[in-house]
């Protein structure tokens, strides 16, 4: 291997070397969005993932196929330290599906910023008469990521929904940093500021593909006329706090299962929404929304015909979140 300098910023094995750094960020990254998605309840940030893991793979996979231009191994990724490993673990540690936030807030205001700063700072760099290659991945990966940051940053802003939300973001993002300081980047060798803002503003109008359109929210008039009744008079019953009012609605075999799916709300009911419907046969399974002062409850419930009207035959506890987590 030659350590012999082209007319430009880098030897020939300091290019391999760095390549090997960013194909080992976007392949990470790749492998992260990829197992947060099943792990994510709102599907904004469910579909930002989705749209993004084919970017990184394919940002990884020209990195690799640039390699033995560069007389390396095709294919290989390198984290440039320890302390890089270090950091990819912290970034994909927020696991649980409370905590969408923190992963928007990594991938996407640190990392993915981070990169943008990167490839920003070594297409600036480049000799364009001895590096055309590898200005065409920067450039191209420079645009994809610059256009994921503004997406990412766009989707956050409209989940974090309080000041406990925003300071959620900043507590992360500031150990994010440090770790990655602690890493020198990417590359290891990268200077600070590791994210410059002036380098991640896009126009509007670019982010809107990276913007999967969310279907809009269920119409309740889709509900029959006399199942429409019925389900808001229980739905007022709920907020009411009226508990013979919803076993009235109820059929006696189902109260039980009922009530205790009302109940894993863990408080009063604020507010009630019906957010989805589905026939089987003559029943109707009614999505119900329950929100209370600290967290949000999806019910399902199957109506039934009987000679009395509707009634509740079944009910089941869909999912619980604390407030903040949910749109």
């Amino acid at each position: 291997m030659s350590s012999e300098r082209l007319v430009g910023h880098l030897s020939v094995d300091d290019s391999a070397r760095r390549l090997r750094n960013y194909r080992y960020a976007e392949e990470r990254l790749m492998r992260v969005l990829g197992g947060w998605i099943a792990l994510t309840p709102e599907l904004p940030a469910k579909l930002l993932f989705g749209r993004h893991v084919w970017d990184c793979a394919q940002h990884a996979d020209a990195w690799g196929r640039r390699l033995p231009e560069l007389r390396a191994p095709a294919q290989t990724s390198e984290p440039a330290n320890d302390a890089m490993i270090a950091f990819m673990q912290l970034l994909e540690s927020p696991e649980r599906p409370q905590q969408t936030l923190e992963r928007i807030a990594g991938a996407y205001g640190v990392l993915k910023s981070h990169l943008v700063t990167v490839y920003a700072r070594h297409l600036a760099s480049t000799n364009p008469v001895y590096e055309p290659p590898t200005r065409r991945i920067l450039a191209r990966c420079l645009e994809e990521e610059r256009r994921h940051a503004a997406a990412g940053a766009v989707v956050l802003d409209r989940l974090t929904r309080d000041d406990h939300g925003r300071e959620r973001v900043a507590t992360w993002q500031r150990s994010l940093l440090a770790a990655l300081e602690k890493a020198g980047g990417v590359t290891g060798d990268s200077a600070v500021p590791l994210v410059d803002p002036a380098l991640l503003g896009v126009a509007p109008e670019v982010v809107v593909p990276d913007l999967v359109a969310v279907p809009p929210d269920f119409d309740p008039a889709a509900l029959p006329a006399d199942l429409a009744g019925a389900a808001d008079a229980h739905r007022r019953a709920l907020e009411r706090g009226d508990a013979a009012g919803v076993a009235g609605w109820t059929e006696a075999t189902a109260r039980d299962a009922v009530a205790a799916a009302v109940a894993s709300l863990g408080g009063r009911i604020t507010g009630t929404r019906i957010v989805g419907l589905a026939a089987i046969g003559r029943q109707r399974m009614v999505k119900l929304r329950l929100e209370g002062p600290r967290a949000v409850a999806f019910v399902q419930l199957r109506w039934t015909p009987t000679p009395s009207g509707w009634r509740i035959a079944a009910g089941d506890l869909v999912s619980t979140e604390p407030i903040s987590a949910v749109p």
